[in-house]
């Protein structure tokens, strides 16, 4: 154990502590740690930002334009029309459907894009069938990480560990070399979930009425602002009724006509609010000076309807602007044009009360009223992801075509090896602007930035791993422990240290360590790395135990009103499954 080395795992160790407590987001953990092993001088300027121009990096961020286009082009909604109507006629048909789409379309597209596309689809067609919608989602996001292993391109992670195995001078992984095992993989989740998962998966029913499905036990009543009320001359969201009372204005009619409500509204005698609140705060309300009530009933969706406005559920996608900051400081309201967050639902709370002090994480749910303009504009914003409606995105002919022959040319460029994926990925991102399936802008606003940096300085633990010689290190002390029993018991250590630490950390981040620390070992006793590296590219991605050991798990744990137990509970015999199977057939499809 040089100096060096200890350094190195100090830092290492720091960050795994980092990843695993979320107390940084993954991606300034990352460039932290990259910084970190500059500064202590572990790696010069020139290794550590090496990241940013590594082809694993530069490949994802050309996908995520690729995968944009393909789903800006309409081209994918003639999939959730053809998921809608196998789910009417039976769950069973439409749990089988609904994996296959999503794992075959997740082979090539982006998972998180699979899901977000699919996600209002199976939320509607389990109303329609009478399903609860915890029955569907769970399949749906486990189907999408099941079809990512199946391609290079299917998920960042593969793209990631052929990357470092490049890097270290090995030879890049093909396109659909993993395919072959990919595949058992896929359709023993399947057969696991149609016989087994589904038995697992919990019954939580959700109420087509949306005020009810967020609890929504408030009352809304209509109140009078009398001259002498202190509200009387004051903008909005600095009265009494919103800063003491906490209350939400519906709607704000004076002299007979309808004013669109926003924060900075200056409030007038006699004008007619129609707020929702509580019974104790309806309490209040009646005692609050120059306020005159009228009647006052239960709140419900209809309430909105009524108004020309709409109840729309949307959920804070991963990596979204919004995680970890509160509607106070995103001036959500003004920041969307008036519509307003009535609740949230975070893990399994449903919050009412002092929402603009909440802190927003992946995965939150929110009750948003909006009228139609600002339901357009919500539609839009990439943060979120309205789950409630299923409009369909039209098709746009123009672009379906050169965006299908695009795609399915970058995948056979690097297929039949005329360039690499890195390469060829950038051509269709290039082709795909010039033919005008895609504005630049568009481009830059595709790009996962988080993700980019995140993979850029979780590749500087790699390098750090084996420059300082911790990797070698690390390989022994296993080899010592398991070598005795031959590869194949270490190939079955490596998928279960992978897919045990993926389920608690960054995916990317697990295979980033755990990749260049399989390369030495395979190495020390002298057989193919192929083996090894495959096992913790499957493994980093099969992740089933916990909704944050992946993006889509996390997006879907709000939706379908789940608890961290569904996924054990679902998810751990499917894992114990897949280390078998990866132990058996990880040997025959990639030979010691």
């Amino acid at each position: 154990m040089t100096l060096e080395i200890a350094i190195a795992l100090g830092i290492i160790a720091l960050a795994v502590i980092l990843f695993v407590s979320e107390r940084l987001s993954i991606d300034t953990v990352a460039i932290l740690t990259m910084v970190l092993f500059m500064v202590t001088g572990i790696l010069t300027p020139a290794e550590g930002f090496a990241g940013f121009s590594n082809s694993a990096t530069l490949t994802v961020a050309a996908m995520f334009a690729i995968s944009s286009a393909i789903f800006k082009s309409g081209v994918l909604s003639s999939v959730g029309i053809a998921l809608t109507r196998i789910g009417r006629k039976n769950y069973l048909l439409c749990l089988l459907s609904l994996m296959l789409i999503s794992g075959g379309l997740s082979a090539f597209i982006n998972d998180t894009a699979v899901v977000a596309l699919l996600m209002p689809v199976v939320i509607q067609v389990s109303q329609d069938i009478k399903v609860s919608p915890s029955k569907l989602l769970i399949p749906l996001s486990f189907g999408a990480l099941m079809g990512g292993i199946c391609t290079l391109i299917g998920t960042s992670t593969n793209i990631l560990v052929s990357g470092i195995a490049e890097a270290q001078g090995e030879e890049s992984l093909e396109m659909f070399e993993f395919t072959p095992a990919g595949i058992w993989f896929l359709l023993t989740g399947i057969l696991y979930m149609f016989f087994i998962g589904r038995h697992l998966l919990p019954n939580r029913g959700v109420s087509e009425d949306l005020s009810e499905s967020f609890d929504m036990g408030d009352y809304i009543t209509e109140i009078i602002l009398l001259p002498d009320s202190p509200s009387v001359d004051v903008p909005l969201h600095k009265s009494g009724l919103v800063q003491n009372l906490d209350v939400e204005v519906m709607q704000v009619t004076r002299n007979n006509e309808r004013i669109q409500v926003f924060p900075s509204l200056i409030l007038h005698a006699n004008d007619i609010l129609k707020v929702r609140c509580s019974v104790d705060k309806l309490k209040l309300l009646k005692e609050e000076k120059g306020i005159l009530l009228k009647s006052e009933r239960k709140f419900r969706d209809r309430d909105y309807r009524m108004n020309d406005s709409k109840l729309y559920e949307a959920i804070v996608t991963p990596n979204s602007y919004l995680e970890g900051k509160s509607l106070k400081t995103l001036d959500f309201r003004s920041y969307n044009y008036g519509a307003s967050v009535l609740a949230i639902r975070h893990r399994n709370e449903i919050i009412h009360e002092k929402l603009a002090h909440v802190k927003l994480s992946a995965g939150d749910v929110l009750l948003i009223a909006a009228d139609k303009f600002q339901g357009e504009k919500l539609k839009q914003n990439d943060d979120i992801l309205i789950i409630s409606q299923t409009e369909r995105s039209s098709y746009n002919y123009g672009k379906i075509i050169p965006v299908i022959i695009i795609s399915v040319g970058v995948v056979m460029a690097a297929v039949l090896d005329l360039m690499p994926i890195v390469l060829s990925a950038m051509v269709g991102v290039v082709l795909l602007i010039l033919f005008k399936c895609i504005r630049i802008a568009e481009v830059y606003k595709a790009i996962d930035w988080k993700v980019i940096f995140m993979l850029a300085g979780v590749l500087s633990m790699g390098a750090a791993l084996e420059k300082t010689g911790a990797a070698k290190l690390l390989a022994d002390y296993l080899i010592y422990g398991v070598g005795e029993y031959g590869p194949h018991a270490l190939l079955s250590v490596f998928f279960f240290i992978t897919f045990m630490s993926t389920n608690f950390m960054s995916n990317n981040a697990t295979a980033a360590l755990l990749a260049p620390i399989a390369i030495v070992t395979a190495k020390e006793l002298g057989v193919s790395v192929k083996p090894f590296l495959m096992a913790v590219a499957y493994a980093a991605s099969l992740s089933f135990m916990t909704p944050m050991g992946y993006q889509t798990n996390t997006m879907i744990y709000g939706p379908g009103n789940y608890r961290f137990s569904d996924y054990l509970k679902v998810g751990t015999p499917l894992n114990i499954i897949y280390w078998i199977l990866a132990s058996l057939i990880l040997p025959l499809f990639f030979p010691f």
